[in-house]
C-alpha cells in the first residue's frame, strides 16, 4: 500500500501540476463520460440492422437499450462505495477496462445472447462514470465556481447524445452495425493513462466501508425480473405460470430490498429522502423524464428506418439538430433556473416534450425530414428546460447532510425510468401493431373487392420485374401483406407517441405540487 505521505490526493496533484490540474482532471473524466454516453445513444440507430441480421423482434431487441440502462442504474448506487473503498483512480480505471472489454465483446458478438450480455456489462461499467465524475468535479472547484463548472461539463456531456446517433449511423452504413461498438473506444482508451496520472488515489488507510451485497442482489433481481416479466408477457400470456412466478418474485425482491434498506447500517438507497414531499414530487418527475428521454431516443430512429425506410445515417442526421440545440439551451436554462422557481421551467419543458410527441402522431412514411427535425427540436428544447430545474427542485427543502444521497438517488431514478420507458414503449408498440394488423386483416379477404383490385394493380409491376406468371399471384399477395403490416406498424408508432405525450402531461401533476409546496 502506498504510504500516506506519497499518496496522490487532490491537494498533492494540485501541487504537482499547478493550476492546470483542473483542466487535466476535467478532461480525464470528460473523456470517460463522453465515451459512455456515446455508447448509450449510438447503438439505437443500429437496432433495425441488428434485428434483421439476427432475426429478432421487438421483445428481444429492446434489451439492447433497456438492459444497458438497467445495469447502469444498479451500478450507480455502488459508485460511492467503490470510490471510498478503492479510490477514485482505481474505480475509474477498473470501470474503463470493463467498458472497453464489453464494447469489444459487443462488436464481436456471434449471436443475440452474447450481444445482450455485452450491452448489460457495458451498461454496468458506464453507470459508474457519471456519479464518479460529479464527485470529482465537486472537489476540483470551490463552491462559488461549481455552478459554472458543472454547466461547462454538462455541455460536454450533452454533446455526446447529439453526435452519437449521427456518427453511429455513418458507421453502420459505411461498414456494419458492429462498428457502433468501436465508436466509444478511442476516448475510453485515452482516458485510461490520463486517469493514472490525474485522478486521486484512495485517501484513507482505514477499513473499507461495509457493502450491502444482499441489498444489491435484491435490487438487481427486482429490476431484471420486472423487465423480463413485462417483455415476455405478450408472448407467454399474462396469466401464464412463467409470468405469474416472475411477478411474485418481483414483489418478494422489491419488498425485501425496502426492508433491507430500512434495517442495514450501510444502505444502497437512503429511504429517508422519501420523507420529504418535494423530493417525492421531483422523484416522480425524474422517473417520467427518464422514461420519455430514453424511449424517444429508442423509438425515433426505429420509426425513421422501419417506416420511412431511411438509412442509419439519415435517421441519425435528423436527430442531430435537436441534440445540438439541446447543448445551447442547457446552459441558458441553467442560468434561468437560478432566477425562476423550478416548477415554471419544468412545466414549460414537459409541455414542449408532450407537444413534440403529440405532433408525431401525424407521422407516416410521407412525413418530410424537415417536419421531423422540427418535432425533435421541440422535444430537445423541452429536455433542456427540465434538466437543470429538476436538479434544483430535487435539492430544495432537503437538509445539507442528505444532498449527496439526493444527487445519486435522482440519477438512479432517472435511469430507472429510462430502462422501463424503453421496455414498456417497446411492449406497447408490439402489442398495438398486432392488434392493428388483426383489424386490418379482418377487412382483407379473397372476396373483398378492394383486395382484388390491389392485387390486380400489382401484377403489371411483377411482370415487368420478370416474376414467373405462376408465382405472380402469390408474390402480389405477399407484397400486399407486407404493405398491410407497414400500415399496422405505423398506427402502432402513432399510438406510442400519443401515450408518451399523455405520460408527460401527467407529470404536470407532481410539478404542480412543487409549485404549491413552495408557495406554502
Amino acid at each position: 500500500m502506498t504510504p500516506a505521505s506519497e499518496r496522490a490526493d487532490i491537494e498533492s496533484l494540485f501541487d504537482r501540476y499547478g493550476s492546470r490540474y483542473r483542466i487535466f482532471a476535467v478532461a480525464t473524466i470528460g473523456f470517460g463520460a463522453i465515451s459512455t454516453v456515446l455508447a448509450s445513444t449510438s447503438v439505437n440507430v443500429a437496432i433495425p440492422k441488428i434485428m434483421g441480421v439476427f432475426g429478432i423482434g421487438q421483445d428481444v431487441a429492446q434489451w439492447l437499450s433497456a438492459g444497458y440502462l438497467a445495469a447502469a442504474t444498479v451500478t450507480m448506487l455502488i459508485t460511492a462505495w467503490l470510490s471510498e473503498s478503492f479510490g477514485v483512480r482505481n474505480t475509474f480505471v477498473g470501470a474503463s477496462v470493463a467498458f472497453i472489454a464489453s464494447s469489444l465483446l459487443g462488436a464481436l458478438s456471434p449471436n443475440t445472447d452474447v450481444l445482450i450480455l455485452a450491452r448489460v456489462l457495458q451498461g454496468a461499467a458506464s453507470g459508474i462514470f457519471m456519479p464518479l465524475s460529479m464527485s470529482v468535479m465537486s472537489r476540483l472547484f470551490p463552491l462559488e465556481k461549481q455552478g459554472l463548472a458543472m454547466g461547462i461539463f454538462g455541455i460536454i456531456v450533452v454533446m455526446a447524445p447529439a453526435l452519437g446517433p449521427y456518427t453511429g449511423g455513418i458507421l453502420v452504413d459505411a461498414f456494419n452495425w458492429r462498428y457502433v461498438f468501436y465508436l466509444s473506444l478511442p476516448m475510453a482508451i485515452i482516458a485510461l493513462p490520463m486517469a493514472l496520472l490525474f485522478l486521486p488515489e484512495r485517501e484513507s488507510d482505514g477499513p473499507r466501508p461495509k457493502f450491502d451485497v444482499l441489498g444489491l442482489l435484491m435490487l438487481s433481481s427486482f429490476i431484471t425480473l420486472l423487465l423480463q416479466g413485462l417483455s415476455k408477457g405478450q408472448k407467454e400470456g399474462w396469466s401464464s405460470n412463467y409470468i405469474l412466478i416472475c411477478f411474485l418474485l418481483v414483489i418478494a425482491s422489491g419488498a425485501g430490498f425496502i426492508y433491507r434498506q430500512l434495517r442495514t447500517s450501510s444502505p444502497l438507497l437512503n429511504l429517508a429522502l422519501f420523507r420529504y414531499a418535494n423530493f417525492n414530487a421531483s422523484a416522480i418527475i425524474a422517473v417520467i423524464f427518464g422514461a420519455g428521454l430514453y424511449s424517444s431516443l429508442y423509438l425515433t430512429p426505429l420509426f425513421l428506418q422501419t417506416i420511412q425506410g431511411l438509412d442509419a445515417t439519415d435517421s441519425g442526421f435528423i436527430l442531430l439538430p435537436g441534440g445540438l440545440l439541446l447543448a445551447i439551451v442547457f446552459p441558458i436554462s441553467g442560468g434561468l433556473s437560478d432566477r425562476l422557481d423550478p416548477w415554471i421551467l419544468i412545466s414549460m419543458g414537459l409541455i414542449l416534450f408532450a407537444l413534440s410527441s403529440w405532433l408525431m402522431i401525424a407521422s407516416d412514411r410521407h412525413t418530410s425530414a424537415g417536419q421531423f427535425i422540427y418535432w425533435v427540436i421541440l422535444g430537445r428544447v423541452g429536455m433542456g428546460l427540465i434538466m437543470p430545474s429538476l436538479n434544483v427542485a430535487t435539492f430544495s427543502a432537503l437538509p445539507p447532510q442528505l444532498l449527496t444521497q439526493a444527487s445519486g438517488t435522482a440519477n438512479f431514478l432517472r435511469q430507472l425510468g429510462g430502462a422501463f420507458g424503453v421496455n414498456l414503449s417497446s411492449i406497447f408498440l408490439e402489442r398495438q401493431s398486432s392488434q392493428h394488423l388483426s383489424r386490418i386483416n379482418d377487412t382483407q379477404h379473397a372476396g373483398n373487392i378492394e383486395t382484388q383490385e390491389t392485387v390486380a394493380a400489382l401484377l403489371p409491376n411483377l411482370v415487368q420485374a420478370g416474376i414467373d406468371q405462376s408465382q405472380q399471384q402469390a408474390v402480389a399477395v405477399w407484397v400486399l401483406g407486407r404493405e398491410l403490416y407497414q400500415q399496422a406498424l405505423t398506427l402502432a408508432f402513432q399510438d406510442t407517441f400519443a401515450i408518451t405525450a399523455i405520460v408527460f402531461l401527467a407529470a404536470l401533476l407532481p410539478t404542480a405540487y412543487l409549485a404549491f409546496g413552495q408557495r406554502r
